[in-house]
């Protein structure tokens, strides 16, 4: 049987009371300031204070597994406080004998649970999932903008619709990205709360997040060959430091950028325990807590960067960090600078041939943004590491495994338009089959492949084509291509030409002579140990 009753609190006598007896008790008769109305309290049995009523009722009672519960009836009314105690043994009844379903029961108090609640609780899940802290920071804060902008105060307030609403208006002043980024935040936030049986089901589940293809808001160019020569060779000729770093570290931290294609972060936690230059291949491994995807990567290294490496780090001590890097703020003003040295000594090199020097400061080459608005900053090394391997005839799939890329999709919309053609190939071929004779044509002739490259980090991502290549015509014969260009050295002018994810870098690349059939695959660009002659 349920029990109700009001409780009393103890408290302090009230300063100014007077102290009587009525019916065999001792009371405390005091003038209340707030309402200047006399009130009167009896004294609890030591005399040192007074027990004061609640207002409201509380009702005890036993739940179906013989826990004792008080909860509060919120109300002063007996007969009502009453009702509410007959319908809470009647539901304890019920759960006793199987007819309510605690679950269910726990999920309509979880719906109607506090949003900041629930968002403390996934916040902790964050953290203790060894997520990034500004990851953890930014996302709570976006799922709290859409929160506000929403009215969402509980879980069960969650729709669909508004959330639609909220991205349409975020949308108009806003890029896709950020746009993107929000409802990112908060489709992961919900489904949470139905994994955890916090909401019956998943209230976003319709919400789908906008494209950001075509909408990116910096657009990175690779590295060309030529430009690497002249910033190599530049950088070390000049022996500037720059934010506290030597020509010949720099010129190593960018060789070593554009080889593995470690981001900033990763360079920078590389330590001397994590180089492997005597394994042959020898390798570096970057720990779980410096990479993007949080999972530990082991990229290789060519022989001769291994060995620059080696005599790099001998004089350091063991506990020093491989590669000396500028706070992440100066680490791109870093290689602005070396570029615009790099370009000033190109153009200085046609001082006195004015048709030249106009073409020339005319060019796209060693800008750090563009005529496109592509920007070549310092993340823009890891997309030369990957631009360069396809350049090369790398498999798709070897160039996603170096990169690091979650899937292959994003492999082939980044670098698919830098993979040499073989759609002529394949159409070549079909005759072969539907004559019913697969003999009767003849293969099409391996790449011949030479080491004709400049020094530099252009060489070492595997030999250049050049020579005669011989390619099969869709009549069964074979053709003579041209033979490649061969890379100009830094005395030489070089042919500027632009690749960026456009039909006329396929076209550049064609006349090049960049169509490879049979290449080997060379997953790392070492530095020669001719680069570093010089400080």
């Amino acid at each position: 049987m349920a029990t109700v009753y009001k409780r009393t609190r103890r408290r302090s006598i009230p300063k100014g009371a007077e102290i009587g007896t009525r019916g065999g008790r001792k009371y405390a008769t005091w003038t209340d300031k707030r309402t200047k109305r006399q009130r009167r309290a009896p004294l609890a049995d030591d005399a040192q204070a007074i027990l004061l009523e609640e207002a409201h009722y509380t009702i005890e009672y036993f739940d179906h597994d013989g826990q004792r519960r008080r909860v509060g009836s919120k109300t002063p009314d007996k007969d009502a406080a009453q009702r509410l105690a007959n319908q809470l043994e009647t539901g304890t009844m019920e759960r006793a004998r199987g007819l309510i379903d605690p679950r269910r029961e726990q999920l309509a108090g979880e719906r109607r649970r506090a949003l900041g609640e629930h968002l403390a609780d996934y916040e902790a899940k964050l953290r203790a999932d060894n997520c990034d802290a500004k990851h953890v920071a930014s996302t709570i804060g976006y799922i709290k903008v859409i929160a506000k902008e929403a009215g969402f105060t509980a879980a069960k307030d969650i729709q669909a619709d508004r959330v639609n609403t909220f991205a349409s208006k975020l949308r108009r002043s806003r890029s896709a990205r950020t746009v993107q980024a929000h409802l990112t935040a908060i489709k992961q936030f919900t489904r949470w709360l139905a994994v955890h049986n916090k909401l019956p089901s998943d209230p976003l589940v319709s919400v789908t997040r906008p494209s950001i293809k075509g909408q990116r808001k910096r657009e990175r160019r690779m590295l060309l060959p030529d430009e690497w020569e002249w910033l190599r060779s530049t950088t070390l000729k000049e022996g500037v430091i720059r934010n506290d770093v030597g020509a010949r570290e720099r010129t190593l931290l960018y060789c070593t950028a554009i080889q593995t294609g470690l981001r900033s972060n990763e360079l920078r936690s590389l330590a001397q325990g994590r180089l492997f230059l005597d394994s042959d291949p020898p390798y570096v491994i970057c720990t779980a807590g410096s990479t993007k995807n949080k999972k530990e990567c082991r990229q290789y290294l060519n022989q001769d960067l291994a060995m620059e490496l080696r005599a790099h780090v001998a004089a350091a001590l063991p506990s020093a960090p491989v590669l000396s890097m500028p706070p992440r703020c100066d680490v791109p003003g870093m290689l602005r600078a070396d570029l615009e040295a790099a370009r000033r000594a190109w153009l200085k090199a046609v001082e006195h041939e004015p048709a030249e020097r106009l073409r020339r400061e005319q060019s796209d080459f060693l800008r750090e943004v563009n005529h496109e608005g592509e920007i070549l900053d310092f993340h823009a090394l890891r997309h030369t590491c990957g631009g360069w391997l396809a350049m090369n005839g790398a498999h798709p799939k070897a160039v996603q495994a170096v990169m690091r890329h979650s899937t292959i999709t994003l492999t082939m919309d980044t670098y698919g338009h830098l993979f040499p053609g073989q759609e002529a190939e394949t159409v070549a071929r079909l005759p072969e089959m539907l004559s019913g004779n697969p003999g009767g044509v003849c293969p099409p002739a391996a790449s011949e492949i030479t080491a004709n490259c400049t020094a530099g980090i252009g060489q070492h991502f595997g030999q250049q084509l050049a020579g005669r290549n011989r390619r099969t015509v869709a009549d069964g014969g074979e053709q003579d291509l041209p033979e490649k260009a061969v890379p100009a050295t830094p005395d030489q002018a070089p042919q500027v030409v632009t690749l960026t994810r456009h039909k006329k870098s396929r076209r550049a690349l064609a006349a090049a002579g960049n169509q490879a059939e049979g290449m080997g695959f060379e997953p790392t660009t070492p530095c020669g140990a001719s680069d570093f002659e010089s400080d």
